[in-house]
């Protein structure tokens, strides 16, 4: 199925997986080599009344919904911290961007329904099912522990951070792999039949 959109598209994924891996390591170098604040939001304040000298109308109250965090002369750790929020999604986009890329290189030179393509199908639907919440766990951990660093009294602990829903889509796509092999199957021992 050698089509133009497949071409296309299989060089479009591939040139997102690139750039996506070059954001990744030119954010980790620059934060690195960055001497300024580091910054984060949290909304553990959230409902918390605010000053009562705001200019806002009488019987209405104000409360916060976010607060941000920033300290001037952050230690390694809070380095690190803050890259984990951002560095561990860029991977994840890229790794992901590469491992479809591949399928649709397998689907443009052997065909859809090969063996390969149904094999590189459920390869990207684990690397989604399983990086998704590994990569909202190193995001979440590193965001909680870097407000803990600044605000004690917020404390820190593991949350997953991102769009979840992501691994019905990975799930979705270990199926389909799983169904294309056995169609698979079936082509050829129906050609062997005949």
């Amino acid at each position: 199925m050698n089509s133009r959109l497949t071409r296309t598209l299989a060089s479009v994924t591939f040139a997102l997986a690139v750039l996506c891996g070059l954001a990744f390591i030119g954010t980790g170098v620059t934060h690195m080599l960055d001497d300024g604040a580091v910054c984060v939001q949290t909304d553990f304040w959230r409902n918390a009344s605010l000053a009562d000298d705001l200019p806002i109308g009488k019987g209405v109250k104000a409360s916060s919904s976010a607060t941000r965090l920033c300290q001037d002369s952050p230690s390694a750790g809070q380095r690190a911290a803050d890259l984990g929020g951002e560095l561990p999604w860029l991977l994840f986009g890229s790794l992901a961007l590469l491992l479809f890329s591949r399928l649709l290189k397998a689907v443009q030179m052997q065909g859809p329904f090969t063996d390969a393509v149904a094999q590189r199908l459920s390869v990207l639907g684990w690397f989604i099912t399983l990086g998704t919440p590994l990569a909202g766990l190193v995001v979440g951990w590193s965001q909680s522990w870097l407000v803990g660093s600044m605000a004690p009294v917020a404390g820190s602990g593991p949350t997953v951070s991102g769009p979840l829903v992501l691994v019905l889509a990975g799930l979705a796509a270990v199926i389909m792999g799983k169904i294309m092999r056995e169609g698979v199957r079936m082509r050829e021992d129906l050609e062997g039949t005949i």
